[in-house]
């Protein structure tokens, strides 16, 4: 910048400051922007706040990926990312991971630069419609005031209404109440010039924990735009009349989130008597497994529940909900997180002989049988539990529990003076070492590589439905994006999980598993910046030449083999070698069990693409 520029100030870059300087202040510790014009005030001040250390910063030129990668931030930390772009088409990119994020319960908050409102319908260049463009899934949004002049000493009106924007957006995303967390929209329309000096009155306070916590908005007041003026800092519809007014609307997403519910003041009770069981889908969490516990009921626990440990554990649940002695005899079904991985689940929390209760999260509420019952936090009656219904479940786990440990080698005959017997001992360990690799040693591998200071993430491939068949419980932070259940944006999810979870020197691999259409659907994810920090991750690819997850569906029974292929199974021979190389990023190939481990246990310094073949 010249000495000239450097002197000049821009309304948009006080608005800008003022509007992320408080973000940061409540607790926003990192920003992904995708560059543009329009939003060159927000993108330099957020590199301001990386230059002063107050927030990671991460580039990424496709706003899909930046969307998404604010996703996998606010996965890992259950708060918001800010995600910077400019106006037109780019905002509209950000639509995948919104939709995410909402059905998901993610914190994300979304900035979106625009044309000022005399331009929006009149054919100007670089412009559409960005309010309300996320409406159906935003916790709260708003269009902005257009900022008209510099702000001297950061206390005139625009500074007050944009701190408290940030404020009532902050809140909003974490969750209001009842509500849970969430995307926000922020639409920001600016006019030229479009960025200038930074203003000497920014200074963000060093975030206090305390600060970052959500407001207590009486009555929800995200959803009363005549009183969002009245949070933090003094703002008042005076100052919005001072700097032009705004436009506000209020969002909620869909169904029932629309009108939550106010929280209870105590737990639900679940007395003692009904046969029960206990249902941990997406995103559960380790309460699941408690509740389990304490009544002594059977764990239906999916893969990516996070709940999948502990002594209650049920292996094989599809054939045992399916069965009439057990799925057939359950009267209640207590549900944490959101289930989706298998029909019979979904089938018994359809039924109407069941009493589902379900714990409220993230994400949309659930209610397949219409009559489900909501509740905050649930507890159990004191009472002698049901030993005989519990035991029923667990014999017929330990029938249906899947052993995938690589035998262990003959000690005896490898060490045995007898040539014949020492000669088959060494076939039988160098057959095993060449055995190749499926679907099922492939999940179980990076199952058994996996603890609880790395990350896994699963994609919406065919493998996650492998591993919720066949792996046994552990207690490892897992993520998917199961919300949607879409396969876009898992690679740039997988980053942002690492990025968030590695910060600070913490330990561990943030390990993605995804079939080959899901990696190519996300590949543009693999450009990382030059001298952004790397972080560690590994890319697992299983590559089966196409989409075999449809194989296994009804449609496999109806289409001819040529109308199979061509449009469901999209056969592809991408040379994933050579991506990686482009990308910059470390490349294994891997066909045996042994090659495999070894990839997954070797230490890993950065980025790595690990391709393992599997046949259709």
């Amino acid at each position: 910048m010249t000495p000239d520029a450097a002197l000049r100030r821009a309304p948009a870059t006080d608005a800008a400051a003022a509007l992320l300087g408080r973000l940061v202040e409540r607790g926003v510790a990192h920003v992904v922007v995708s560059p543009g014009s329009r939003s060159q005030a927000l993108a330099l001040v957020a590199a301001e706040l990386e230059e002063r250390g107050l927030v990671r910063l991460h580039v990424r030129i496709d706003e899909r990926v930046a969307g998404f990668t604010a996703l996998g931030i606010g996965r890992e930390t259950a708060l918001p990312a800010v995600v910077i772009c400019t106006s037109g088409t780019a905002a509209a990119e950000f639509a995948p991971a919104a939709l995410e994020a909402h059905h998901s319960g993610v914190p994300l908050i979304l900035v979106t630069a625009d044309r000022p409102p005399e331009l929006r319908g009149v054919g100007a260049n670089q412009t559409t419609r960005q309010p309300g463009m996320y409406s159906p899934n935003a916790r709260w949004e708003a269009d902005l005031p257009v900022p008209e002049a510099v702000d001297p000493d950061g206390e005139d009106a625009q500074t007050r209404v944009l701190r408290s924007v940030a404020d009532e957006a902050f809140a909003a995303a974490v969750g209001v109440g009842a509500r849970p967390a969430g995307p926000v929209h922020l639409n920001v329309p600016l006019r030229e010039p479009l960025s200038g000096a930074i203003p000497p009155w920014f200074d963000p306070a060093a975030t206090d924990p305390a600060r970052a916590e959500p407001q207590d908005v009486e009555g929800d007041r995200s959803h009363r735009p005549e009183d969002v003026f009245e949070a933090a800092d003094g703002a008042s519809e005076d100052d919005t009349a001072a700097i032009g007014g705004a436009l506000y609307q209020g969002g909620g997403g869909i169904g029932e989130s629309d009108l939550p519910a106010g929280a209870d003041e105590d737990p639900l009770v679940l007395e003692r008597g009904p046969r029960t069981i206990v249902v941990a889908g997406a995103d559960a969490g380790a309460g699941a497994e408690d509740l389990a516990h304490r009544g002594a009921w059977p764990l239906v626990a999916e893969i990516v529940s996070g709940a999948r440990f502990g002594r209650h554990v049920v292996h094989g649940y599809r054939q045992l909900i399916a069965d009439p002695e057990l799925g057939g005899r359950v009267e209640r079904a207590v549900v944490f997180g959101h289930p989706t991985l298998s029909r019979e689940v979904v089938a018994l929390l359809s039924r109407d002989d069941v009493d589902v209760i379900a714990v409220r999260g993230p994400g949309e509420p659930l209610n397949l049988n219409g009559a489900t019952r909501a509740a905050d936090a649930v507890t159990v009656a004191t009472g002698p539990s049901d030993r005989d219904w519990l035991g029923a479940w667990m014999r017929a786990s330990r029938a249906h529990a899947v052993d995938l440990s690589p035998a262990a080698p003959d000690a005896d005959g490898l060490a045995s003076a007898e040539p014949r017997r020492r000669l088959g001992a060494i076939s039988a360990e160098l057959d095993a070492m060449r055995a190749p690799v499926d679907r099922a040693t492939l999940v179980d591998a990076v199952w058994r590589a996996s603890w609880p200071h790395d990350r896994l993430l699963f994609a919406s491939s065919r493998l996650v439905r492998v591993a919720d068949q066949v792996l046994p419980g552990k207690k490892v932070p897992v993520h998917s994006n199961r919300g949607l259940a879409g396969i876009d944006g898992t690679i740039a999810t997988g980053i942002g999980i690492a990025v968030a979870s590695q910060s600070a020197g913490a330990p561990g691999v943030t390990r993605v598993l995804m079939g080959d259409l899901a990696f190519l659907h996300d590949v543009g994810a693999l450009l990382l910046p030059v001298g952004e920090r790397a972080p560690r991750i590994q890319v697992i690819v299983g590559n089966d030449g196409g989409g075999t997850i449809f194989d296994g569906l009804e449609v496999a029974g109806v289409a001819s083999a040529a109308a199979m292929d061509r449009v469901l199974y999209t056969p592809q021979e991408v040379d994933l070698r050579g991506l990686a190389a482009a990308y910059g990023w470390e490349y294994v190939r891997v066909e045996t069990r042994a090659a495999l481990d070894q990839a997954l246990t070797s230490a890993v310094s950065g980025c790595q693409v690990i391709e393992v073949l599997l046949p259709r």
